[in-house]
Formats: C-alpha cells, structure tokens, sequence
C-alpha cells in the first residue's frame, strides 16, 4: 500500500528552524500512518547532524545565506543557488513528495521553489514575528503558512495565514510540582525562584547581568537557578552558592520551568512559545545578534499584550533593576502576565500544523 503523504520537510542552519521541522515530522507520524519522509539540509549545517540522530534521514544541497558584509561566500552564492536548484530538483524527482514543508532556513529556499515550479503542495511554518527573507520570497507562491504571532498579514498574503503557534517539545507544558522541582534543583522548595535561561551556548551580557545582581535577587527574597551556557559556565560556576544554582546546560525543562517563579529569557520564538505555554511572569532580553533583529520583534510583539517585560541590552544597566522590583512585587503585573501568556500559547501547535497539511492533500 503506498503511503498517504510522502513528505519533504526543509529548514535548519540554527536550532530555531530545525526543532520546529522535528516536532513537525514527529506529530506527522502520530497523526498519519502511512508516510514517508525526508529531510533536505543544507550541507556542513547543524541539521545534517541532528536530523539523522533524531532517527530521520536526511540529503545535503550546497548552499549558503548571502553575508551582509563583503565576503568571498557572496561570489559564490549565486553559483551555489543554480547547484542546490538543481540538486533540490533532483531530490524531488527521485523522492516524488505530494506535500513539502520548509521552516525557513538555507536548504527550504532552493527546495520549496523546486516544489512550486513543480505543482507540489508547499506549506512554510514561520517561527517569528518578523519573517525571513527566504519565507518571505516563497509565500507568494506557498499554498499554506502557519504562523506563531497575530499580525503577519504585513508580510504575507491574509487568505493563506493560518495562526497555528510554534511547535513545541510536548512535555514541557505539562505542569510538574514545583517544590518536588525545587528541591531536584537542591534548592529550597517553599522560596520563590528566579531561573535564568541563557540559551545552550550561553548569552555573554545576559551572564554578567546575572553576575552583577545577585544581591539584588536576595535582598527581594529571591533564590536563582541559572542556565549560564557551556561557554560561559567555568567563568561563573564558583558564584554557585546556597541559594544560588547554576548550571552549563539543563535538560530536564519541565522541571526548569515547574522551578521558577520568575524568569528571565531571551527571545527567540521557540522559547516564547514554551514560555507562553508555562505562562510565569516573564522578563525578556532580546538578543541584538541575530538576523533582522528578529528576537526584539518577537518580545515587543509580547511586551504589547501586557505578556512580559522587555529590555534590550543597551538599555540594561540604566533600566534592569527598578523593572525587576517591578516584576516580582506587583501581583497585578504577575496575573496580567500569567493570564496573556496563556492566551498567546499554542501547545498544540505541531497537531494544528499537520492538520493543516492534511487539509491540502
């Protein structure tokens, strides 16, 4: 019996692209019995790793994003575009897709443009609220975009939006108990927590922020469990203290996220849609960093809900301290957050996601 949907997902280059294009995949084979799928990466990219050790395969194209500053990769992009063109088209024509799936990133470009050229189904997921350039280009032609944040009607033709969230880890929203989480932590159950999450690697201004006020987090009663990151974590472990936990990496989210009492984050779109579904009073610091500063986009579009504070870095040393008392002692602030994070979760995003997907086969 040949399957209902063969599919092609595409998306990586960072983990914001490829976790969604995971949690894609893993709901299709919930929701779908017959299926086959592949991934298509771009190749020397993070998904060529992650993907196989997630149990799916995968087939590399030669391409790269095109580098605002001069650089050498930029005269070779447009040679790589023809090559990936054509290697996608080959991909496509041997794996015969009726739907393909791209979550932005290097690969989905070349890959979803083959797919239109060829009249297959094409769905994007776009994470943030200010989208790539990439998904910007393929929804003219998309016949789908799913879509995390109201609004994007800006960047995207209406009738073609559907607002479905991003896809998440499904445990995470799940409520765990929060004094059994404390203590995991070996921290005090009963004492409210302050958790600081600084992303895989670490976020350097985050860091010292954290490192410059642990007096202030104590004199308001605070207890800290801080996710420094793996490059950062020797810097900062011998801050570790009674009350004062740090770790390089946690694994264990659910209990993270059951521990705090507050919580201070950046802002890319895959920890706004877990922090919206884990719903605490939240403080946001977006990382100037990234690609059309999209993570500020992302926590302003929160901010403007009344669903968390925000500061950006630069405004940090002059504003933290009188917006933090304001977080942990205003109860008013506190329900207000609590009740607009949960009105912005999506904790069944993926099912939304895949259902739509369906709708076009």
């Amino acid at each position: 019996m040949k399957p209902i949907i063969r599919l092609i997902v595409s998306g990586g280059g960072t983990g914001g692209h490829i976790y969604p294009a995971l949690a894609i995949a893993m709901q299709v084979q919930r929701q779908v019995k017959d299926v086959d799928l592949l991934f298509v990466g771009a190749k020397g990219k993070m998904e060529m790793e992650k993907v196989p050790k997630a149990g799916f395969p995968i087939k590399g194209i030669w391409i790269s994003g095109f580098q605002r500053s001069l650089s050498l990769q930029n005269v070779l992009f447009p040679l790589k575009l023809v090559v990936s063109l054509i290697q996608a088209y080959r991909i496509i024509k041997q794996f015969k897709p009726n739907l393909v799936v791209g979550t932005g990133g290097f690969a989905s470009g070349p890959t979803l443009k083959i797919a239109q050229w060829l009249n297959i189904p094409t769905v994007i997921q776009e994470q943030n609220s200010y989208p790539g350039v990439t998904n910007k280009l393929l929804s003219k032609k998309v016949d789908s975009i799913c879509v995390a944040f109201e609004g994007m009607e800006r960047y995207f033709p209406p009738k073609k939006i559907s607002i479905t969230g991003n896809p998440i880890r499904l445990t995470i929203w799940e409520t765990a108990d929060s004094e059994k989480a404390k203590a995991f932590f070996g921290l005090y159950p009963k004492k409210q927590t302050l958790a600081i999450i600084g992303g895989s690697l670490g976020a350097r201004r985050v860091n010292e922020l954290i490192a410059s006020q642990l007096e202030l987090f104590q004199s308001l009663g605070l207890q800290v469990l801080w996710q420094c990151g793996e490059l950062y974590y020797n810097q900062y472990k011998d801050l570790a203290q009674e009350g004062v936990v740090i770790h390089p990496f946690v694994y264990e989210m659910q209990q993270f996220y059951a521990a705090a009492d507050f919580i201070i984050s950046r802002a890319g779109a895959g920890s706004l849609s877990e922090l919206s579904c884990v719903a605490k009073p939240l403080l946001l610091i977006p990382s100037p960093n990234v690609t059309a500063n999209h993570q500020f986009h992302n926590a302003h579009a929160l901010e403007k809900k009344g669903a968390a504070f925000v500061i950006e870095e630069k405004n940090l040393n002059a504003d933290f301290e009188t917006v933090f008392k304001k977080l942990v002692t205003d109860l008013d602030v506190q329900e207000g957050m609590k009740k607009e994070l949960k009105a912005f979760a999506k904790p069944y995003a993926a099912k939304s996601i895949v259902n739509e997907m369906i709708a076009l086969l």
